[in-house]
């Protein structure tokens, strides 16, 4: 469950709608664990929560295992905590993950292909009196040729409002999430994609530097996936191995999502070459909560961790050895041509010197 926030006008407004939504979504989603969530704003406050039936009497969200072109009817309940009257728009739509990693909801104008358009509410608006609470029934129909596997969404109440001091129109929403899976193989699987790491080390050749360490986590399959992540580096041929420090687990990713990772390794020694390690568990959760973790997931990739300093006495001693070699060839060329000169002087000193021979 989640309450949203949003604002339209122009685009400066809408990167602040988008930024109020990420964290109001956040903050139903991880501060709310009874069956109820709650929009409130001056004098107009309502709650959502799901109706008590055969499903279950206090859920904190909607789930379903349907086969393909099955139908489900439940139903939510509204209750209007205002002293007003209240009209509230309803509506269903599709689910997906934010930079944050938590669950959103596409907006009325946003095209949906799964929840939000298999979803259909009983009414597209309901008017509740103050102090009283209405039950807003839905039906879920999957479609004859659905592809087998997780879908996410959700169904919301929504109220827009004018806010005459900043001219703006506020779109509050409050929903419900739904979770469905289509029956068939289910092929959970993720990816772990563009990895690579790169070295920073110090002035001290001999100190240890950090490495950093980034790859994106592909969820290829057909099931909502979470994972625990694992990284290492190491020096050549497996040499000098660090671990990097625990890792958060990745958020719940929908089928075809990606999720960017940066993990940094300290104390890593400037080995010249590194080879990094990331190892994913991908989690699967089912209709009970039970989670199973899968098959681990490992790929690797190659850098470079040379310390520069080093490199660079080495260079400056290399460079002074070859300066030394050169000039010690050139005093034994030049020693050697003085001999050579001294000795033809002396030959011609001999010569000049030597009495002529009588006929």
């Amino acid at each position: 469950m989640y309450a949203l926030a949003t604002r339209r006008k122009t685009a400066v407004v809408s990167l602040v709608r988008t930024a109020v939504l990420a964290l109001l979504t956040a903050c139903a989603i991880t501060g709310l664990s009874v069956g109820s969530a709650r929009a409130a704003d001056g004098d107009v406050t309502w709650t959502v929560r799901t109706a008590a039936n055969g499903y279950g009497d206090d859920r904190s969200s909607f789930a379903y295992d349907l086969n393909p072109g099955g139908q489900i009817k439940d139903a939510m309940v509204v209750a209007n905590r205002s002293k007003a009257p209240l009209t509230l728009a309803v509506y269903a739509a599709d689910g997906f993950t934010t930079g944050t990693g938590q669950l959103d909801l596409l907006t009325k104008d946003k095209k949906s292909i799964g929840i939000g358009a298999w979803v259909h509410a009983g009414r597209e608006r309901v008017v509740i009196p103050p102090g009283k609470s209405a039950q807003v029934p839905f039906t879920v129909t999957v479609p004859d040729r659905a592809v087998p596997g997780d879908y996410v969404g959700g169904i919301l109440t929504s109220l827009r409002q004018s806010d005459d001091a900043e001219g703006v129109n506020v779109d509050r929403r409050l929903g419900i999430r739904i979770k469905l899976r289509v029956s068939g193989k289910l092929a959970p699987n993720l990816a772990i994609e563009n990895l690579r790491v790169t070295y920073a080390g110090s002035f001290d050749p001999f100190a240890k530097g950090d490495a950093t360490v980034t790859y994106s986590i592909h969820n290829t399959g057909n099931a909502v996936l979470s994972a625990q992540q694992q990284v290492t580096v190491a020096g050549a041929f497996g040499r000098l191995r660090t671990e990097a420090g625990r890792i958060a687990p990745s958020p719940e990713l929908l089928p075809g999502e990606s999720w960017k990772v940066t993990v940094p390794v300290h104390g890593v020694a400037p080995g010249v070459s590194l080879t990094a390690t990331a190892t994913l568990t991908p989690r699967l959760t089912d209709a009970s909560g039970s989670t199973t973790s899968l098959k681990p997931v490992e790929a690797t990739a190659h850098g470079w961790a040379v310390p520069w300093t080093l490199l660079l006495i080495l260079i400056v001693l290399i460079a002074l050895i070859a300066g030394a070699l050169v000039l010690i060839r050139r005093n034994r060329t030049r020693r050697k041509l003085r001999e050579d000169e001294r000795v033809r002087a002396a030959v011609e000193e001999a010569l000049s010197s030597r009495p002529a021979r009588k006929s």
